[in-house]
């Protein structure tokens, strides 16, 4: 079975297309995780993603209604303008409630997922809806791996030229401000970057799994990491191994491809965990005199 998948892998098109997608998306992922996770934002994609679902919901409205068929045939334009919109009224909440900023994550995913249901009843495309909350990255376009291409170009570019100012703001806002650093500036640059990313998240692994595809590398990789760049980077190789299983899982058994590279991140996070544990109890037993340290860490 597995000789089959890896003959299919470069000879079938759409194989190619998602594992081209996959890698991509299997680095990008988790370097803007990364930032995420530092700045406390974890739920922000899942958020983001409910709102880039009110554009979907939408370009489906308005071929229903008008015979708009530019946004049916392309739903990616608005998913990710109203991913974009959701990342500024994330913002624009978290600076009104300045000392329950949580807060303002539960108002936009709320008022995403009622948009969304809303318009995805009147355009009378509910039937659909299963395909963007879970994902599909087997069934990607040409077209959607050039706008993945795109974006992974933009954000390598971005943290090849600021990534000492990205990092700095993410782990101490006072001192990065202190040395110069523009946060109204970086705050907007960085809530567009990661809407876009979640938005072309949308179509391979679904709105309930993007987050997921984000954070879940990065706390695998906080176990054994030892500093950011080494984090990051054993993050992204989890991220790829666990989209390499997950399309062969997923060709093999025929289950959906979003929720099989999730679940093997999922596996990949235990695993660790797991492995750590069991080191630090036998690191313990060698050295009685820190035996009275807590070894849930």
């Amino acid at each position: 079975m597995f000789l089959s998948f890896f003959s299919d892998l470069f000879n079938q098109d759409f194989m190619l297309r998602a594992l081209i997608a996959g890698i991509l998306l299997g680095i990008i992922a988790p370097l803007i995780g990364s930032i995420v996770v530092i700045r406390r934002l974890s739920f922000i994609a899942d958020t983001l993603g409910h709102f880039s679902l009110v554009g979907i919901s939408i370009s489906f409205f308005l071929t229903y209604t008008f015979g708009w068929t530019v946004f049916s045939l392309r739903p990616q334009y608005l998913a990710i303008v109203f991913s974009v919109i959701g990342g500024l009224l994330i913002e624009l909440f978290r600076r009104y409630y300045r000392n329950y900023k949580e807060i303002a994550m539960a108002i936009v995913i709320s008022l995403g997922a009622a948009a969304s249901a809303i318009f995805f009843s009147l355009s009378k495309k509910t039937g659909s809806l299963y395909n963007y909350l879970f994902g599909s990255i087997l069934t990607v376009t040409d077209y959607y791996v050039v706008l993945i291409a795109i974006t992974s170009l933009v954000v390598f570019l971005l943290f090849g030229l600021f990534g000492r100012q990205i990092i700095s703001v993410s782990f101490e806002e006072t001192n990065a401000k202190f040395f110069g650093i523009n946060l109204g500036v970086f705050q907007l640059v960085f809530i567009i970057v990661l809407s876009v990313v979640v938005s072309i998240l949308l179509e391979s692994v679904g709105v309930l799994l993007s987050s997921a595809m984000m954070i879940i590398p990065i706390a695998a990789a906080m176990k054994i990491g030892w500093s950011y760049r080494s984090t990051t980077i054993i993050a992204i190789l989890f991220s790829e191994l666990s989209v390499f299983l997950g399309l062969w899982i997923a060709y093999s058994f025929n289950i959906p491809s979003g929720a099989a590279i999730v679940s093997v991140n999922i596996i990949i996070l235990v695993i660790v965990s797991v492995i750590k544990r069991i080191m630090i109890k036998r690191t313990l037993k060698k050295t009685p005199e820190i035996a009275n340290f807590d070894v849930g860490e």
